[in-house]
């Protein structure tokens, strides 16, 4: 904050604080005058404002005063023990001091005719007797409000740093839990690679070649958790060029999807784990191979993924013993991460053969600028 800011925000507080006092004088102001039109002698009430904001700007002067000593002597951490005695010794001080400011000027203002020939000291003694209870409650209203607002600060710059450790933390655990994803496909990848390297040496050249495209692509946006669907189908193509490589005519792939969802934020890596998973235990067991479909459409106010394959599907179709790998677990604490209960994850049985993983999460527009991605028809292999 700029010295002209702070010097503007510290003149709009004071200006606020005279303005309470202002409102306070006008409201003891109406009392008095109230009461006043009972008596057999009214006061005016242009007079009873003069006394009552008179007395009222005097407390306002006072007020840096009393706030200094709020901020001096808190209540925090066991210090009520020495605060406590010094407000109260201030507070009576305070409220005799306001009082012999009151003495000698609300008397030149027409308070106090009874009193007319009575000395200073003598009209000072009956407002000490009269309003003194009054002006020491005044001291710790004016505190108690200070102190209120002092925790309330306090309470939120505490919110504010709990949320903001939230996120971080958040990001992080997001972070690791992404970052598990590329050495497992690496892996899995190189191992893809090393059984064609003797048998089909060009093949796995070829592999290798799309493994460093698909490394750079998953490099440069290490950092983000979401990016737009055609940038995630863009990496799980140069992927499965991997994999079709590997599996010439045994492995098919079917792609569906939606134009208007190629726009929407997904998660990053989202896709290419979860068809791993696909090709891993449902295709690649088969020795006729088999055929895997990517699906995508907007439901409403979400998108809709489907990655389904016609493999092996579950042994006698027992979801609730499966044990998942390091793909579908890993992707389901993302989505819990990312989403909460805004989003749902489903494994379910084919009707002849094979496994559909279902996740709908909510729709929106991704704000990131993606990479030149290629264009996907409706229906694309």
């Amino acid at each position: 904050m700029n010295l002209e800011s702070a010097l503007e925000k510290r003149h709009l507080k004071w200006l606020a604080i005279w303005g309470v006092w202002t409102l306070l004088g006008l409201i003891f102001t109406s009392q008095v005058a109230l009461q006043s039109r009972l008596s057999e002698n009214p006061t005016p009430f242009w007079r009873v404002l003069t006394w009552q904001l008179s007395s009222g700007y005097v407390w306002f002067l006072i007020s840096p005063f009393i706030l200094w000593l709020g901020r001096k002597f808190t209540f925090e951490n066991g210090g009520w023990k020495l605060s406590l005695p010094v407000h109260f010794v201030a507070s009576v001080v305070v409220a005799v001091v306001q009082l012999s400011v009151d003495a000698f000027i609300l008397p030149k203002l027409g308070y106090m005719q009874r009193f007319a020939d009575a000395t200073y000291f003598e009209k000072f003694k009956i407002l000490l007797l009269v309003n003194v209870h009054l002006g020491v409650a005044i001291y710790w209203g004016v505190l108690g409000f200070q102190q209120a607002i002092r925790y309330y600060r306090k309470y939120r710059e505490r919110e504010l740093r709990t949320s903001q450790l939230e996120a971080r933390l958040a990001t992080t655990r997001l972070q690791v839990l992404k970052m598990q994803l590329h050495p497992h496909f690496l892996f899995n990848t190189l191992n893809a690679i090393s059984e064609l390297i003797y048998r089909d040496p060009e093949s796995a050249e070829r592999m290798i070649s799309d493994l460093s495209d698909l490394l750079r692509m998953s490099f440069e946006n290490l950092e983000i958790q979401e990016i737009p669907l055609k940038q995630e189908l863009e990496f799980l193509e140069k992927y499965l060029e991997i994999e079709l490589t590997r599996f010439h005519d045994r492995l098919k792939v079917e792609m569906h999807i939606a134009p208007e969802t190629l726009d929407a934020s997904v998660p990053n890596m989202i896709l290419q784990p979860l068809v791993e998973n696909a090709i891993k235990h449902g295709i690649g067991p088969r020795s006729d191979g088999g055929k895997i479909e990517i699906d995508a459409s907007r439901q409403n106010g979400d998108l809709s993924l489907t990655v389904r394959d016609n493999g092996l599907g579950v042994p006698a179709g027992d979801l609730e013993h499966l044990i998942e790998g390091v793909g579908i677990s890993n992707t389901r604490r993302r989505l819990r991460h990312l989403y909460g209960d805004a989003h749902s994850f489903l494994l379910r049985n084919e009707e002849a053969t094979g496994l559909a993983v279902d996740l709908v999460i909510p729709y929106r527009q991704c704000t990131l600028v993606p990479r030149a991605a290629r264009q996907f028809d409706e229906s694309a292999e």
